[in-house]
């Protein structure tokens, strides 16, 4: 943690870095280590850090936030630090500890953690790839696998200190088993315990003949009425939840719940972050912000739940039936029934839970498919070797694909990319559109007379200087499909379905664009999906882990929510695309473009989805090479605009947790 220093927090005339950290020690060339606190409820904006050199550069870094009620951030002050600057935005904040480290400590911790990486770190300092250096050795020392998810958080786990809501009364409900007694008893110590004590549980027993539960006058007890409904449960409470037998909710669970609801007065579904079956690997439930796609197919709201306001009311009418499945039941109903911008998720871990029985992923299989069925939803479940996905309906007749592929010569990666289009895709209604760069090489152009005698293709020429976004707008321009796929020349088909994959959900009304699995040459993952904030700017996810590589919740098994996909293989329907203007040619004419689209689209209204089920294989910037010199300068200006643009969604991706590191790629915590 480093020695610690006195330090000040003073107000400046920045509107948004409104402190400046001031030190009582010399701390140029020295790492800096800040822990900080806050509170939870608040939609967690992550602390910002600015660096002012000497002669006027800045460099800006986005922070964890502090979810669980404090965060340590670790960073390197350069020898030319002029300033520190921090914007907070955030409801009680506090500085509580500012430590210094020098460079041979933390180098000598990443020599004994990580020798490789240490070797990679020295390399680029001798370049003096500052930037390299730094995330490296961060990369190292400050972030925790997600497996030591119990030790990090002994660290950073501050007590609530919120004020304890005076109301409404909750209604929790407890389904049970006879044999679930000491299980039961768990759930209702911690209920004891809590701060908040404005609640009343309803314990319903699958039969009759159990140990009586402790004496509580807030406590009732009574057989789960198969014939009933929920509201027969519910009564005429304002808000209620179910919980689940083997429940330990943290003290400050209901008190920072019922918090929310004040503090976000339209919420009528509010969710927090569980542990479940602690110690083991993947134990935290670190869940994102409301993402409906991957609610049907993980119900991972889970406990603790509360459901209030216009929501309650409607789900009082389900049925309740066999009490099993009926958890899984009213999470399905609640998801299909609250609009996005009703759904509040707290990200911190309130509950420890028990693991699901071995069944419970074939019994949520079954019940999504009746869930499906009786709402007539256009989507069947869909087994696989890991487990299930959606299938959604595709139009008939299919509409037409038109993909569109800008490129200039090399013949070795647009060759392979047409052949896939047109001879490895099983889509039947399928155009092609090739925007040409200005190529010269006699083989390519020999290779475009053979593909125009397919009267689905057609070549586009689009000289000039190389601007990708210009190019594919004048690729949609010129396309006749009601569904555009953007993808590069270095795009190979893996799979015959990929396409057909993508056309069924960019179909589907409230979806914007819809991204394919990428792979490696090597069959490592390249995309699967994008985190905005990533790197500082935007960057793909578990990028070069292993492609079966399950996720966070294991959502990268199945299609869900992302907030945004490459342009490398990206699906979307041509009028929601014209809609928002296309991509930004004048603004991001190489890079940033994919996920300022993506963003545009969803402050449209419209989600972005990643799927699993279309894999392709991409040998990534093959063809423009590495950024160096004169592109690295452009690559930084438009790094540049695109934070400018979009800091708001950079200091909270609302499907990447906010205790995961955006320094490394793989779900790690910082």
């Amino acid at each position: 943690m480093g020695r610690s220093v006195a330090f000040t927090l003073d107000p400046t005339q920045d509107p948004v870095f409104d402190r400046r950290l001031g030190l009582s020690a010399p701390a140029r060339g020295r790492w800096i280590v800040l822990t900080y606190r806050g509170d939870p409820v608040p939609r967690p904006l992550r602390p910002l850090l600015r660096l002012t050199r000497d002669d006027g550069r800045r460099e800006t870094f986005v922070l964890p936030a502090p979810v669980q009620g404090a965060a340590v951030w670790l960073g390197y002050l350069p020898a030319d630090c002029a300033a520190v600057d921090l914007a907070i935005d955030g409801r009680g904040f506090e500085l509580e500890r500012v430590g210094l480290r020098s460079e041979a400590s933390l180098f000598g911790e990443c020599l004994r953690k990580r020798p490789l990486r240490a070797i990679a770190a020295g390399y680029n300092r001798l370049r003096r790839h500052e930037r390299r250096y730094r995330d490296i050795l961060r990369g190292s020392c400050a972030v925790t696998p997600r497996g030591a998810f119990d030790a990090w958080a002994r660290d950073r786990t501050r007590a609530d200190r919120g004020p304890v809501p005076a109301g409404p009364t909750l209604q929790l409900i407890l389904p049970a088993r006879r044999e679930e007694g000491e299980r039961v008893a768990e759930t209702i110590r911690s209920l004891q315990a809590q701060r908040f004590s404005a609640w009343r549980l309803h314990v319903a027993w699958d039969h009759a003949g159990a140990d009586p539960i402790p004496a509580d006058a807030r406590i009732v007890e009574g057989r789960w009425p198969t014939a009933g409904c929920f509201g027969d449960l519910v009564g005429r409470a304002e808000v209620a939840a179910l919980l689940t037998p083997g429940d330990r909710l943290d003290p400050d669970a209901l008190a920072i719940l019922v918090r929310t609801l004040s503090d976000a007065p339209a919420s009528e579904m509010i969710y927090a972050d569980a542990c479940i079956g602690a110690g083991t690997p993947e134990s935290a439930r670190l869940k994102p912000d409301w993402s409906p796609d991957l609610a049907l197919t993980t119900a991972y709201m889970g406990t603790p739940t509360l459901y209030a306001g216009a929501l309650l009311e409607s789900l009082q009418a389900l049925p309740l039936d066999a009490q099993d499945t009926f958890p899984l039941r009213l999470a399905l109903n609640a998801t299909g029934a609250v609009s996005c911008a009703r759904v509040s998720h707290v990200p911190r871990i309130l509950s420890q839970g028990e693991v699901p029985d071995s069944d419970a992923g074939q019994r949520h299989a079954a019940v999504l498919q009746r869930y499906l069925d009786t709402h007539r939803i256009p989507a069947r479940v869909e087994a696989h070797p890991r487990g299930f996905d959606l299938l959604w309906a595709l139009p008939e007749p299919p509409p037409l694909a038109s993909v569109i592929i800008p490129s200039r010569d090399r013949l070795n990666l647009i060759r392979v990319a047409a052949d896939g289009v047109l001879n490895g895709t099983a889509y039947p209604a399928i155009e092609l559109v090739i925007v040409d760069n200005g190529s010269v090489d006699p083989a390519v152009l020999a290779h475009y007379d053979g593909l125009k005698q397919d009267s689905r293709v057609r070549i586009l020429s689009h000289p000039g200087p190389f601007n990708f976004s210009a190019m594919i707008n004048a690729g949609v321009a010129a396309a006749r499909g009601s569904v555009v796929v953007l993808l590069n020349n270095d795009v190979a088909v893996l799979r015959e379905d990929w396409l057909e994959v993508l056309v069924r959900q960019a179909c589907r009304p409230e979806i914007g664009a819809v991204g394919a699995k990428l792979l490696y040459a090597d069959g490592t993952l390249q995309h699967a999906g994008v985190v905005v904030g990533l790197g500082g700017r935007a960057g793909h996810i578990l990028r070069r882990r292993p492609a079966a590589s399950p996720g966070v919740l294991g959502r990268k098994r199945v299609a869900h929510e992302v907030s945004a996909v490459t342009a490398a293989c990206l699906a979307v329907e041509r009028y929601k695309f014209d809609a928002v203007g296309g991509l930004d040619a004048e603004t991001f004419a190489i890079d940033f473009n994919d996920v300022d689209v993506c963003l545009r689209l969803a402050a449209a209204g419209y989600r972005t989805i990643w799927t699993p089920r279309a894999v392709m294989a991409h040998l990534e910037s093959t063809s423009r090479g590495p950024a160096i010199g004169a592109a690295r300068l452009r690559f930084e200006q438009e790094a540049e605009r695109f934070v400018a643009r979009w800091g708001g969604t950079i200091r909270h991706d609302p499907y990447y947790h906010p205790a995961l590191s955006l320094t490394t790629f793989g779900e790690d915590l910082e």
